[in-house]
C-alpha cells in the first residue's frame, strides 16, 4: 500500500470514513504563547479515545495565528501521540488555508511530510469582493489544489471565515465529479437543504463507480459543520459532521452518530436518538456563540487545561466563562458526557 506522509508507518493507508470528526483547539503557554504540545497531545487522545478524530489547523485551531512550521510540528505531535497509544489507525487531517493557491499547495506539500493523512482547504476570503461571483475562479482553486496535493482534500465551505463565499452544491458536486483527489466537504454554512442536494449526487452508489477517487481509502465524504443537524441528515445519506463540539463531548456525539445510523434500520432507537441530537442542538447553538475562546474555557474548566487563544483572540471573560459553563444546555451536555464515559465528576 502506498503510504500517508511521511509518518513512520508507511504501511498504513488512514482512510477517511464516516462519523464524527473534531477540529482541535492549538493550545499556548500562558507566558510566551509558544506551542502547549503537552495540552494538545493529551487532548487529541482523548477525543480519539471516544471514536471522534482529530482536524488540525482549522478555524478552532487558529490556523491564521500559525506559522508553518508550527502547523508542521502539530501534526508530527498528534501523529506520535495517537501512535503511543496505540491509535495507528486514526488518520490526522490538516487545515492547509492560506491567503494564495501557491501557499495553499505549499501546506499541503508540508503536512505530507509531516504525517498528515489529508488536507482540508478554505478559500481566503480576503479578495472575496473579487471572487465570490467568480465561479470559474472558485473552481479553479480547488482544482488546482486538489491536483496538486500529495493528500486528499476535503473543501471547507465557511462563508462566516472566507468573507461570505459560499459555494453552491452545482459546483460542489462539479468539483466532486471532476476532481478524484477531493475527499469530500465540510458545510459549516448550516445549509441542511444543500447538504441534502449533494448527498443526492455524490451518496448515491452509482457515483463511486462514475467518478471513482484517486485513492479508494478517501471516498467523497458530506459533512456538516455543525451537529445540530446530524440525525437528520443520516436519513439524506450524510456521512457525520466535523463540529467543535468534538472537542467537549466527544462520547456524546460518538453515541448521537452510532444512533443515527442505526435509525435507518431500527426505529426503535430514535427516541434517544433525539433525546441525544436535541441536548447536542441546544449545546451547540450556545457553545458556538462563545467561539474559540467559550470551548477553551470549557475544556479548562472540564480537563485542566484550555487557556487562551493566540493575540488579537482574547480569552473570554470569567463571569461570562462561568454563565456558560453553568448554562442549562451546557450542563446538560456535560451530564450526559461524563455518564457515556464512565466519569462521575
Amino acid at each position: 500500500m502506498a503510504p500517508n506522509g511521511t509518518n513512520g508507518n508507511h504501511h498504513l493507508v488512514r482512510g477517511l470514513k464516516a462519523g464524527i470528526y473534531a477540529p482541535i483547539p492549538t493550545f499556548f503557554l500562558p507566558d510566551n504563547e509558544e506551542l502547549d504540545l503537552p495540552s494538545f497531545e493529551g487532548h487529541v487522545v482523548r477525543v480519539a479515545k471516544a471514536g471522534v478524530w482529530p482536524l488540525l489547523s482549522g478555524s478552532m485551531g487558529e490556523a491564521h495565528h500559525l506559522s508553518h512550521s508550527e502547523r508542521s510540528a502539530l501534526i508530527r505531535a498528534a501523529r506520535k501521540a495517537l501512535d503511543a497509544t496505540g491509535l495507528t489507525d486514526v488518520p490526522v487531517i490538516a487545515g492547509v488555508g492560506a491567503g494564495a493557491t501557491r501557499e495553499v499547495i505549499e501546506l499541503s506539500r508540508e503536512a505530507a511530510e509531516a504525517g498528515a493523512d489529508a488536507t482540508i482547504a478554505i478559500l481566503s476570503g480576503y479578495y472575496a469582493g473579487a471572487l465570490a461571483s467568480d465561479r470559474k475562479a472558485l473552481k479553479a482553486f480547488w482544482t488546482e489544489v486538489a491536483e496538486k496535493s500529495p493528500l486528499p482534500v476535503i473543501i471547507y465551505n465557511y462563508p462566516g471565515a472566507a468573507g461570505g463565499i459560499d459555494l453552491d452544491s452545482e459546483l460542489i458536486t462539479e468539483l466532486a465529479s471532476e476532481s478524484p483527489n477531493l475527499a469530500g466537504v465540510k458545510l459549516t454554512c448550516g445549509n441542511v437543504g444543500k447538504l441534502t442536494r449533494v448527498c443526492a449526487t455524490v451518496s448515491e452508489a452509482s457515483f463511486a463507480d462514475q467518478f471513482p477517487r484517486k485513492n479508494a481509502a478517501f471516498p467523497f465524504l458530506v459533512l456538516g459543520g455543525f451537529v445540530d443537524f446530524l440525525l437528520p441528515s443520516a436519513f439524506v445519506n450524510a456521512h457525520g459532521a466535523i463540529t467543535g463540539l468534538g472537542n467537549v463531548a466527544p462520547y456524546t456525539l460518538a453515541k448521537l452518530y452510532t444512533l443515527s445510523e442505526a435509525a435507518l434500520a431500527d426505529p426503535s432507537v430514535l427516541p434517544e436518538a433525539r433525546r441525544l441530537q436535541a441536548i447536542a442542538s441546544r449545546a451547540d447553538a450556545t457553545i458556538a456563540k462563545a467561539g474559540v475562546a467559550g470551548t477553551k474555557f470549557l475544556l479548562e474548566k472540564l480537563y485542566g487545561y484550555g487557556g487562551a487563544p493566540r493575540r488579537p483572540l482574547h480569552a473570554i471573560d470569567t463571569g461570562a466563562g462561568e454563565k456558560l459553563f453553568a448554562h442549562p444546555d451546557t450542563r446538560a451536555l456535560v451530564a450526559v458526557e461524563r455518564e457515556l464515559s464512565g466519569k462521575s465528576q
